[in-house]
């Protein structure tokens, strides 16, 4: 990979991080939030530690080995200390004072073994309502309208409320994996219990259409309990609009993947 095409990667990914941290949309405030980017030398940029999305620019990202970061997953335990240089001896320059999101190796994972190459993760008030429910779990069980389906995929991965950073990061691989087991293809969406979401795109373009779509589903969702509760689209109807042809090329067309 040439460094213009590195570059021309973290130029996509500023301007994506800073759609999603536009104050009026309520996504995320002060250093809420971490986004990161795929790179084709088998390195990632990723939000720098107390960066703010609202007013990030290109040096509030890190440049960092996606497969030493990778690798940390594989570790049955680290402590705070050993996980912090085990991030910083993955830096591509550890030259550089910037130290990387404590949530990086949940950043790796996503664009490995969750096949994307945008990845943004937010915390959004509308879906942390919800997240921080005691109704969650059974409040997502279902999907709601075609359009959610269409742009968040047949369902979310969820992940059970986890300290942020390592162990976050495993609980998040698991999710992944149990995913690809039940549908045989990534999630679009991982729906973290007290934290927030995750959205896994193919460009910046999708990763703001999957978080939008996904903060109107829980604006809806909570609306439906003012009336009785979620009315869910049954599992065949799930599944029909998921691979209907029409749906398919609606997707290429909205540069969903």
């Amino acid at each position: 990979m040439t460094v213009a095409n590195s570059e021309a990667v973290l130029k996509a990914l500023v301007e994506m991080s800073l759609r999603l941290g536009r104050p009026e949309r309520e996504l995320v405030i002060l250093g809420e939030g971490n986004t990161s980017a795929l790179c084709d030398d088998g390195t990632f940029w990723v939000k720098a530690s107390g960066a703010q999305l609202p007013i990030i620019d290109a040096d509030g990202f890190v440049h960092m080995k996606l497969d030493a970061v990778c690798a940390l997953a594989d570790r049955e335990s680290l402590s705070d200390d050993e996980f912090k240089a085990a991030l910083e001896a993955a830096k591509v320059d550890p030259s550089k004072s910037a130290r990387p999101s404590t949530e990086t190796v949940f950043h790796a994972l996503a664009l490995t073994e969750g096949g994307a190459r945008f990845v943004g993760h937010t915390h959004p008030v509308a879906v942390n309502a919800l997240a921080c429910s005691v109704a969650v779990p059974e409040a997502i069980a279902g999907r709601l309208f075609p359009d959610e389906i269409v742009v968040c995929g047949p369902a979310p991965a969820y992940v059970p409320y986890t300290d942020p950073g390592f162990p976050l990061a495993r609980a998040v691989r698991h999710a992944l994996r149990g995913y690809m087991a039940r549908w045989g293809r990534p999630p679009k969406v991982v729906f973290m219990q007290n934290h927030g979401l995750i959205a896994l795109g193919s460009s910046p373009d999708e990763v703001d259409n999957i978080t939008a779509m996904f903060v109107k589903t829980c604006r809806i969702l909570a609306g439906t309990y003012v009336f009785g509760g979620p009315h869910f689209l049954s599992r065949a109807h799930v599944e029909r609009i998921h691979t209907r042809p029409d749906e398919v090329y609606r997707r290429r067309q909205l540069r969903i993947s």
